[in-house]
């Protein structure tokens, strides 16, 4: 009985998690490395199993760094059921069909070129055929519904709090004698964010596998996160500029236009013309606005109604439709992905606008090491796109209140209703922000708690002795 940590172990991205337990092989999502080209080779390696043993994926949630390999891991031999929550599964769909449509026309472009270099062509990463197949492999759940996914291996999913659909994973493991439940958090909301609810409290676990992307520090509170949003467009009115805004198209773009709506008038939402400039993201939301029972009551009765529409909110999905902003000089709010502007069509946002002065660029998630996001947050003062250089003389924002994660008061406090403080495996975070949460748990008193390194491993028949990966 071992856990072996294959992903998101000292990093944030590439979640993936595998059980061994009475011959059975079960991986804990599957999702794509994000960052620079280190990263992108890292997602084309094999994996360091054979996916034709693995006899089932629980999926977390949709974002991309948790399932984004799902049909790479069908491209390489899996045939095993997929549990994910209904919801997930929804957006799943779209999210892993975008997936592989970028992987083909990239490999596509890059074939091109190595074919006038006289040299071989690429095939994509994965196609939207595997994705499709991977597809019918999903098995639907709800909140708090608990089944047999495996013999020796009882499944519960319980709501994160963080996108529609992301779940807790309650594992009950037995193997011979022995008997173990493991808690993976997935990834845990932030308490607060709109639309979605608070997580699921859990009080027992053996072991606790929980993530740490904000586990050294703390959110600025919703007031203050407010101010600050409705202070930045006041601002940008004034320089008579655009706002570009890189977000996630599935949770933060929602989000973003809920609290538009909230605020219609306070932030004189009124005087701009709203961009929805993602397809992906505009499939997203109408998925959003059909679950709207999973939300806080009052939040869900608006979404019933509203269905995330506002007056002056413009639907861009062509690609000429998004080229037509280009010409737009000021009085836009422009929405694109990817939220770490590693893609998308922020990108040629950013090329057009990223040198003006009047700009307003906002950062609404959390930035990646090796994310052209990250290196605009971190002061940079010029990027590359395409080969061309580009200056960063727009207004650089980053709210970090709207963030979708947990901080580390959070952490604490969802940690802090297990009995008896078991056990704890901190995962998916940077170097600084797992040690931050070790530390703050060592000073509350929690003696096992393990940060593990690639391939690392945990002894589950051994719990509750942890050691150091």
């Amino acid at each position: 009985m071992k856990l072996i940590f294959h992903g998101a172990a000292r990093e944030v991205t590439g979640s993936l998690h595998l059980l061994e337990i009475a011959g059975r092989r079960v991986l804990v999502d599957c999702g794509l490395f994000q960052g620079g080209l280190e990263h992108e080779r890292a997602n084309a390696r094999p994996f360091p199993f054979d996916p034709a043993e693995i006899d089932a994926v629980i999926l977390t949630h949709a974002h991309i760094d948790h399932s984004g390999r799902l049909p790479l891991l069908y491209r390489r031999g899996f045939r095993g059921k997929v549990f994910a929550h209904e919801a997930t599964i929804d957006l799943a769909a779209i999210m892993l069909r975008d997936a592989a449509y970028v992987n083909e026309k990239d490999a596509e472009k890059e074939s091109l070129h190595r074919l006038r270099r006289g040299d071989e062509p690429v095939a994509p990463l994965y196609t939207v055929a595997d994705a499709e197949a991977c597809l019918s492999q999903f098995v639907p759940l709800k909140y708090g519904e608990t089944v047999q996914a495996l013999e020796g291996v009882k499944l519960r999913f319980q709501d994160a709090g963080h996108i529609l659909g992301s779940c807790i994973v309650e594992l009950w493991l037995q193997e011979g004698g022995v008997k173990r439940k493991l808690v993976f958090s997935g990834d845990l909301g932030h308490s607060g964010v709109p639309l979605l609810r608070h997580p699921a409290v859990i009080a027992s676990a053996d072991l606790v596998i929980c993530e740490a992307t904000y586990g050294d520090r703390c959110h600025r509170n919703w007031d203050e996160t407010v101010a600050e949003l409705g202070e930045i467009f006041r601002t940008a009115q004034q320089a008579k500029g655009n706002i570009l805004i890189p977000a996630f198209a599935i949770g933060r773009t929602q989000e973003l236009l809920h609290f538009f709506g909230e605020h219609w008038r306070e932030w004189g939402m009124d005087r701009w013309q709203i961009f929805l400039d993602s397809p992906l993201a505009i499939k997203a939301t109408a998925i959003y606005a059909r679950h709207w029972a999973l939300y806080e009551k009052e939040d869900g009765s608006r979404v019933r109604q509203t269905r995330f529409r506002l007056p002056n909110l413009h639907f861009s999905e062509t690609a000429e439709q998004s080229r037509a902003l280009n010409e737009r000089h000021s009085g836009a709010i422009i929405i694109a992905g990817s939220g770490m502007c590693t893609g998308g069509r922020i990108r040629h946002h950013l090329r057009h606008h990223l040198w003006k002065a009047g700009t307003h660029l906002v950062f609404v998630g959390f930035q990646a090491e090796g994310t052209t996001g990250r290196a605009i947050v971190d002061g940079a003062s010029t990027i590359e796109l395409w080969g061309e250089t580009i200056r960063v003389a727009a207004k650089v924002h980053t709210v970090g209140g709207l963030s979708a994660h947990a901080d580390q008061r959070e952490l604490m406090d969802w940690l802090g209703h297990f009995r008896d403080r078991p056990p704890v495996a901190l995962v998916h975070g940077e170097r600084n922000a797992l040690d931050g949460l070790a530390a703050k748990l060592a000073e509350a008193g929690w003696s096992q708690v393990v940060i593990p390194g690639p391939a690392g491993a945990i002894d589950l028949a051994a719990l509750p002795y942890l050691k150091a990966q």
